[in-house]
């Protein structure tokens, strides 16, 4: 059997999730692993043509594609992404068709399940036979346990291709809307009040639905509101991966681009955000996540602590829920407030202009208030990974993320440091635990927990209103 193997790492031979290709290789020799490094070699498969038709050529000739890739800002690699779109841009989709596929991963396992979507959505999408996916622990591969899972998934994968399993698709077709977007209504600007508010868009051209949806968003403030098109920031290239920032939050890219001066003096330094973007198949553009994977010279600091974020989306958004999963997520774990999401799936021009007038007002008036929701399991969740990871397994590699932990308090979180509960959990477990009390506190539980929330109740008056 011939696999051919898309890297989404832009480490090429030295990415870690390869090794979990590698480890199948040796274990299953009757088949033929064809190895293709797409996230490195994605300038020259745009530049070069026939390096582009060598990989869909082998693709063609293959009984199945493996997607194996690490996690890059809660998804694949900008560039794994770029060759995404280079597929249906070259109208090369049929070259997938019908071909098994799987994808394998290797990550702490922060939001592994949004990309293992994306790619599912893609190979659904493509007209593949998606199987299963394999969303590792980067160090599974050295444990006993994980090698014979890793075997398990390869056996079962080779056995689902050699017997043309039949396989159910997951995610529905992607149906794009049909309004064109003119501004109609008058805007009625609000004053900023001394707050900073960037529009970040990636619009390729004057005209269209983005570009408009952007002047809508801008004209509901008065007073200097910053504007900023992301092609015109200089990125030299994607996240590389070498993790040099982990001491330091200093950039291997630095001296080469301007990326992080512009995020830390126009973006760090905001009070509203507006994202602003077209949808390219099951995300925002290739360009959009380049800016994404690159934010990761802070690593895993939250540095958008605070600030209030606005998605303007040209798409079907409603359709694809898990690109609101990866937003929610990320926006979370840094500590922002998403306060809301508009795409032009309206009925008319006028409904457009109320929703995008109203989610500016509203992000506004939010920072004005300095109102930020409770998060919810995202945030939570995702940043107990990164606060126990970086206590124990990768604090050598990440000192910086280490320090900035540190200071912030976030150890303090963990629940052995909490004295009161680990004296009652020590010292009351025991006796409320015996029977007879135990049978007592039980019917008691109830008021015992709702008792302190009704003291707080029973003190609140009024809200004395700006």
């Amino acid at each position: 059997m011939k696999i051919t193997v898309l890297n989404g790492s832009p480490k090429g031979d030295l990415s870690v999730t390869l090794q979990s290709v590698a480890y199948l290789a040796k274990l299953y020799p009757q088949h033929e692993f064809l190895i293709h490094h797409i996230a490195q070699r994605v300038r020259r498969l745009e530049k070069d043509w026939a390096a582009f038709d060598e990989v869909i050529g082998q693709i063609r000739s293959s009984d199945a594609v493996l997607w194996a890739f690490p996690l890059y800002i809660l998804h694949v690699h900008a560039n794994y992404k770029r060759f995404i779109e280079l597929v249906s841009e070259r109208r090369v989709q049929d070259a997938f068709a019908g071909k098994y596929a799987a994808s394998v991963s290797t990550s702490i396992h922060f939001f592994d399940h949004t990309a293992h979507n994306y790619i599912h959505g893609i190979c659904d999408d493509l007209g593949m036979r998606f199987v299963d996916y394999f969303a590792a622990d980067s160090y599974d591969l050295l444990s006993e346990g994980g090698r014979k899972q890793l075997e398990l998934f390869g056996r079962l994968f080779f056995e689902a291709v050699e017997n043309q399993v039949a396989v159910p698709r997951q995610f529905p077709p992607l149906k794009a809307g049909d309004l064109t977007y003119q501004p109609v209504l008058p805007p009625n600007p609000v004053p900023i009040q001394g707050k900073k508010v960037v529009i970040l868009h990636d619009c390729l051209t004057e005209d269209g639905n983005l570009a408009h949806m952007v002047q809508r968003c801008r004209s509901a403030f008065s007073g200097e509101v910053k504007v900023v098109n992301i092609h015109d920031v200089s990125i030299k290239s994607g996240c590389l991966g070498c993790i040099e920032c982990g001491s330091n939050y200093r950039c291997a890219l630095s001296d080469s681009d301007g990326y992080v001066e512009f995020y830390t003096s126009t973006v760090m330094t905001a009070d509203v955000l507006v994202y602003a973007g077209s949808m390219v198949d099951r995300f925002l553009s290739a360009r959009w996540k380049l800016f994404f994977d690159r934010i990761f010279f802070n690593t895993h600091t939250p540095v958008l602590v605070g600030k209030q974020v606005a998605l303007v989306v040209s798409g079907p958004l409603s359709q694809e829920a898990n690109l609101m999963e990866v937003f929610r997520g990320f926006f979370e774990f840094q500590g922002a407030n998403l306060v809301g999401a508009v795409s032009d799936e309206g009925d008319s021009a006028e409904d457009l202009d109320r929703l995008l007038d109203q989610l500016m007002q509203r992000s506004l008036a939010y920072a004005l208030d300095g109102y930020v929701r409770p998060h919810t399991f995202l945030g939570v969740g995702g940043m107990k990974i990164f606060r126990d990871d970086i206590y124990g397994r990768l604090r050598t590699i990440f000192p910086a993320d280490h320090k900035a932990y540190q200071k912030s308090g976030l150890y303090k979180t963990f629940p052995q440091m909490d004295v009161g509960n680990m004296l009652l959990n020590t010292f009351g477990a025991p006796v409320l635990n015996l029977p007879p009390i135990r049978k007592k506190f039980d019917k008691m539980i109830k008021k015992q927990m709702v008792g302190p929330h009704q003291q707080v109740v029973a003190k609140a008056g009024p809200s004395q209103d700006k």
